[in-house]
């Protein structure tokens, strides 16, 4: 499969800052902390990082697009062998990135809402992500979210 071109974003150093902050598991507040400023100012960043990453709405898909088109750091890759996620675990993993809610990703899978919020329960524990963010950077490392999974939504 090839990847498709998407046009590069070149984010400041405290929007990539901000965004590697969250994709990392920590909430904005942390963030803000770790970097000496107000937690305003810190979701200022994200808002503008998220208008530049193709306008995306969700920080999840911020982070994913970010990872994408190399505007924040990508993770270090980890086996995916030494990781078994059940399928319909795995089907949830390019709907969150793509900032879906549970509804959202019940519909768009045809199954009841209880069923996709159990199995994100369990995506976050499987994966060892804090948090919706964070399970992108999981899912990235161990290549169950990938540039061509991205930039499919994107274009």
């Amino acid at each position: 499969m090839t990847t498709r071109s998407v046009a590069q974003v070149v984010l400041t150093s405290r929007e990539r800052q901000v965004l590697q902050g969250l994709a990392a598991g920590d909430p904005i507040a942390k963030v803000a902390q770790d970097l000496t400023i107000r937690e305003g100012t810190a979701t200022g960043y994200l808002k503008l990082a998220k208008n530049k990453l193709h306008g995306v709405s969700e920080t999840p898909a911020a982070v994913a697009v970010g990872y994408a088109i190399e505007a924040i750091a990508r993770p270090c890759l980890l086996d995916p062998e030494a990781l078994y996620l059940p399928s319909e675990q795995r089907a949830l993993v390019p709907l969150i990135a793509r900032g879906m809610g549970p509804a959202q990703m019940a519909a768009e899978l045809h199954r009841p809402v209880a069923d996709v919020r159990a199995d994100g329960r369990e995506l976050l524990t499987n994966l060892q992500a804090r948090n919706r963010t964070h399970l992108i950077t999981r899912a990235w490392e161990f290549e169950i979210l990938t540039t061509d999974q991205v930039t499919a939504w994107l274009r």
